[in-house]
């Protein structure tokens, strides 16, 4: 068994990269910043596999971050030196080329490098035969098995195309500590880590409700998880970084784009309703008694395709009439359309107010987007058209930008397929192939019932006031549905959300949800509730549905909705 840290019960694994355009520096603020075994990236985000699959139609050799290499131009002789092995997915769709172009790079430098790369997730080449359509780039998640197996080879660098964000963590620790295939809850415990470092600064602070309590937000650091052989970790940062680590900002990150209390993946079934948090010192977050179970027989596949061209134009509305001027522009440009697209959407977004002391805070923004199959159809007859209204219109006519060509759009879906039907590969360092089989025990995934709910607490007297007064929230997009996890702090105010925050209540929170499905998933050991809202970001990030189009600032509405909280549990 090889050993990649010097502690046998302990590993230290950092994260330098939340999503292809993260912050350049971290891989070397990470690797100078303090002890370090494992640095891993997460460059690939559902957006991103559209962005490298546009990229791979305009050449063939691309695909992958490139980001990534530029970091490695600047940190890879550091890394080597203090004997820190790097793991990331930055391979996108082209692992084995970004494995060339690492390789390339090291002999530049004069480095001695052994770089290693895991394959198999593509599965264009026979999305066709397994049910997936014709679509742009077609993906399969693979798990952790093959990193660890490029480790265990001798790997100083190992890239991945689509893995699971947590596969980044599970695989040095598995490799490290020599767990098997079926030590469920030591790879559940990994995956816990996994999640909660793989968004990088969203684990010290970054995107975190109450971020008004951490002394120093200029820069957060980013994170790391010393994880044990049992697969409990400790949530920290180097030393002198900014951010922080407390319960609460891992317990955000742990909220973040879940769905209920099975969190499935290929090598195991984290069982969230098991994670404790404790906070033992100063930016030290324990995750511990993390239950597995055998992953479920098949593997998600992220499915982009080119759903067509989408163009907008965006109106300026300033002063009197505002509802009035709307329908007129909407009305002429309608008309004016010599042909009409397939989708036309008008959004009028209310930002005015009365008796205005500055003309910004006077005017709304009147928004129409279109989308079709035919770029003609979106793009400068359209376009055009807004501005031909400019002095034929509403008083004050303006627009926020100048007539411009549509763009391809891209949809997101999801498909799975059975494990058995994906070569997963881990191509080692010699060059030599090894083929990873799929977990030989499986389980159906399966929703946990909802849990015995705490008493709710005795009648007393209310404010209406924000629910972000006591409550915190994290939400994320999954494809085109939308997740709001939603915690408190302490057991009382728990007593009164479980039985507060329902999913009538939410629908009038958050009137966008009223006619879509939602579900709402309990979880007592954070103290939170979890609504999976469905449909809310039409058909996914790249079709831009609403205003907000990865539901980053959908908890951060609900926060700001006023609520009846009993008086006992306020401030």
């Amino acid at each position: 068994m090889s050993q990649l840290a010097a502690d046998p019960e302990l590993i230290r694994i950092g994260n330098c990269s939340g999503f292809y355009g993260d912050r350049l520096g971290a891989m070397r603020e990470m690797l100078e910043g303090g002890e370090l075994d494992v640095l891993t990236g997460d460059y690939l985000a559902e957006l991103t596999m559209l962005i490298l699959g546009r990229d791979r139609m305009k050449d063939a050799n691309l695909g992958y971050a490139k980001t990534f290499v530029k970091q490695l131009k600047d940190c890879l002789g550091l890394a080597l030196e203090k004997g820190v092995k790097i793991v990331a997915n930055a391979g996108g769709l082209n692992p084995a080329g970004l494995a060339r172009a690492i390789g390339e790079l090291a002999e530049q430098q004069g480095l001695d490098v052994a770089v290693a790369h895991v394959t198999g997730d593509d599965l264009l080449p026979r999305a066709g035969e397994l049910g997936l359509g014709a679509p742009l780039t077609a993906n399969a998640y693979l798990g952790a098995w093959g990193i660890a197996e490029c480790l265990q080879a001798g790997a100083d660098v190992v890239v991945t195309g689509r893995v699971t964000d947590a596969a980044l963590v599970v695989g040095p620790a598995a490799a490290h500590f020599g767990w098997g295939r079926d030590d469920f809850d030591a790879l559940a415990g990994a995956v816990a880590a996994g999640h909660v470092i793989e968004c990088s600064t969203q684990a010290t602070g970054g995107n975190f409700a109450f971020f008004t309590e951490i002394a120093d937000m200029g820069r957060p650091g980013f994170p790391l998880a010393e994880v044990r052989r049992d697969g409990s970790s400790v949530i920290t940062k180097h030393p002198g970084t900014g951010g922080a680590v407390t319960v609460d900002t891992v317990a955000a990150q742990l909220m973040y784009e879940i769905q209920g209390a099975r969190y499935a993946g290929p090598d195991v079934t984290t069982r969230l309703d098991t994670v404790a948090l404790t906070q033992e010192g100063p930016d030290r977050v324990l995750i511990s008694g993390v239950r597995g179970e055998a992953p479920p027989p098949r593997l998600k596949v992220s499915l982009n395709t080119i759903g067509g061209f989408r163009n907008e134009m965006t109106f300026i509305l300033t002063g009197l009439d505002i509802e009035a001027k709307a329908q007129l522009a909407q009305r002429q440009l309608e008309s004016w359309l010599t042909v009409r697209p397939t989708e036309l959407e008008w959004t009028l977004s209310r930002l005015d107010r009365p008796d205005a002391d500055t003309e910004e805070q006077a005017s709304a923004l009147l928004k129409c987007v279109v989308r079709d199959p035919d770029p003609d159809r979106v793009g400068r007859g359209f376009s055009s058209v807004a501005v031909e209204l400019a002095l034929a219109s509403y008083p004050g006519f303006s627009l926020t930008a100048p007539p411009g060509n549509g763009s391809p759009y891209g949809v997101f879906t999801p498909g799975y397929v059975d494990a058995t039907e994906v070569a997963h590969t881990a191509v080692l360092p010699d060059g030599s192939q090894l083929a990873i089989a799929p977990a030989a025990q499986t389980l159906e995934l399966a929703e946990v019932p909802e849990p015995a709910l705490p008493q709710p607490l005795p009648p007393g007297d209310t404010r209406r006031v924000p629910l972000g007064t006591i409550a915190l929230a994290r939400s994320g997009d999954k494809g085109g549905n939308a997740n709001i996890g939603v915690w408190v702090r302490t057991e009382e105010q728990w007593r009164w959300l479980v039985h507060a925050l329902t999913v009538d209540e939410l629908r009038l929170l958050l009137p966008e949800t009223a006619k879509l499905p939602v579900t709402r998933h309990v979880l007592p050991n954070l103290r939170a509730v979890n609504f999976i809202v469905e449909g809310l970001l039409g058909q996914g990030v790249a079709y831009q549905a609403r205003f907000d189009p990865q539901a980053k600032g959908l908890g951060e509405w609900l926060r700001a909705r006023h609520i009846e909280i009993p008086m006992e549990l306020l401030p």
